[in-house]
C-alpha cells in the first residue's frame, strides 16, 4: 500500500513538472528578440504585413490561448506542424530521432563499460598508483568542456589519417558497422564527461559502503576480497549510481546537441539549433517537451529499480510523500 501510494505520488509530480516545463519553454519561445514574421519576412516589411502574416499561422491570439490549444493537440499525440517545412513535427522527428538514439546510446554504452570499473578500481587502490590516476582521469574528463575536445577531435582527425572520418554519417539501415564506425568519435567524446561523473559517483559509493560496519564483519569472517566486492559491497553502492543515470540520460540529450553541430551529424539535436534560428516555435517546444518525457520516465525508472534493489529506499520515499 505504501509503496502504491509513493508510485501515484511520483506519477503526479512527474505530470506536474512536465506541465510546468512546457509553460515555461512555450513563454521563453515567445518571449525571444524576433519572432517567426521578423525572420521571413524580414527587417523592412510592414506592422500590416506581420499583422497578416501572424493570423494566417495562427499568431496573433493570446499567449495563453496558444498554450492552451498546443497543449491539448499535443496530449492527443499531435505535436503541430513545422512553420518552415509545413510537414508534421512527428514525421520530422521521426527521420531525426533514431540518429540521436543512436549516439546516446553508443554514449551510454562507453560510460558503463568505463566509467563503472573505473571508479571500482580507483576505489579499491584508493592508495596506490592506480587509484591516483583513476581521480586524475575522472577529474580532467569533468573539467573539459565537450565543444573544446570535440573541437580538437575535428581537427586532428581532419588534419591526419587517423583511421576515422569526419562529418560522413552512415544511417544503420547501411550497415551496422558502418553506422558504428561513423559514430564512435562523437559518442566518445559525449561520453568522456559521463564516465568521469560515473566514475568520481561509483568511487565515492564504494568508499561510502567500505567502512560500513558489515563489511569488517565479513573480512573478520574470512571472505574474499572479491566476494566481499560482489555481495556486500556493489549492491549497496548501486543506488547513486543509478541516480546519476538519470542525470546522465539528460546530460546525453543535451550534449547531443552541440555534439551533433561540432560533427554535422543530421539528428534531433542539430535539427533543433536550426529551429532555434529559424523562430520554428512547434520544433522547438516539441522537442523540450519529448526530452522532459525522456528525462521524468528515465527518473521514474530509476526510482523503481532502487526500490527492488534496496526496499528500504521505496519504503522511506513512501513514508515522505
Amino acid at each position: 500500500m505504501q509503496t502504491t501510494r509513493w508510485l501515484v505520488m511520483r506519477s503526479l509530480n512527474a505530470v506536474l513538472t512536465m506541465l510546468g516545463v512546457s509553460a515555461l519553454v512555450f513563454l521563453a519561445v515567445r518571449q525571444m528578440p524576433g519572432s517567426y514574421a521578423d525572420i521571413v519576412l524580414g527587417p523592412l516589411s510592414s506592422p500590416a504585413e506581420k499583422a497578416e502574416f501572424a493570423s494566417e499561422y495562427g499568431l496573433d491570439s493570446s499567449i495563453i490561448e496558444q498554450y492552451v490549444r498546443w497543449l491539448f493537440e499535443a496530449v492527443q499525440g499531435n505535436l503541430g506542424t513545422s512553420l518552415v517545412s509545413q510537414l508534421p513535427v512527428s514525421e520530422e522527428f521521426g527521420l531525426r530521432l533514431p540518429v540521436t538514439i543512436s549516439l546516446a546510446v553508443m554514449a551510454l554504452v562507453l560510460t558503463i563499460a568505463i566509467g563503472l570499473p573505473l571508479g571500482v578500481y580507483s576505489a579499491t587502490r584508493g592508495g596506490s598508483g592506480g587509484g591516483a590516476v583513476g581521480r586524475l582521469v575522472s577529474g580532467i574528463g569533468i573539467s573539459l568542456p565537450e565543444f573544446v575536445l570535440g573541437s580538437l577531435v575535428v581537427f586532428l582527425f581532419s588534419r591526419y589519417s587517423l583511421g576515422l572520418t569526419i562529418g560522413d554519417f552512415t544511417p544503420i539501415s547501411d550497415g551496422v558497422g558502418a553506422s558504428v564506425r561513423s559514430l564512435i568519435l562523437p559518442a566518445g567524446v559525449l561520453a568522456v564527461f559521463c564516465i568521469a561523473a560515473t566514475a568520481r559517483t561509483t568511487r565515492d559509493a564504494v568508499l561510502g559502503v567500505l567502512v560500513e560496519p558489515h563489511i569488517g564483519a565479513a573480512v573478520a569472517r574470512g571472505e574474499s576480497k572479491a566476494f566481499i566486492l560482489r555481495h556486500h559491497v556493489l549492491r549497496n553502492a548501486a543506488i547513486p549510481v543509478l541516480t546519476l543515470t538519470a542525470t546522465i540520460t539528460a546530460y546525453l540529450l543535451g550534449g547531443a546537441i552541440v555534439i551533433e553541430a561540432v560533427f554535422d551529424i543530421p539528428g534531433l539535436g542539430s535539427y533543433l539549433v536550426a529551429a532555434l534560428d529559424r523562430r520554428d516555435y512547434a520544433v522547438i517546444q516539441a522537442g523540450v517537451l519529448v526530452a522532459t518525457v525522456v528525462f521524468v520516465a528515465t527518473s521514474l525508472l530509476v526510482d523503481l529499480l532502487s526500490g527492488l534493489i534496496d526496499p528500504r529506499v521505496s519504503a522511506t520515499k513512501g513514508g515522505r510523500s
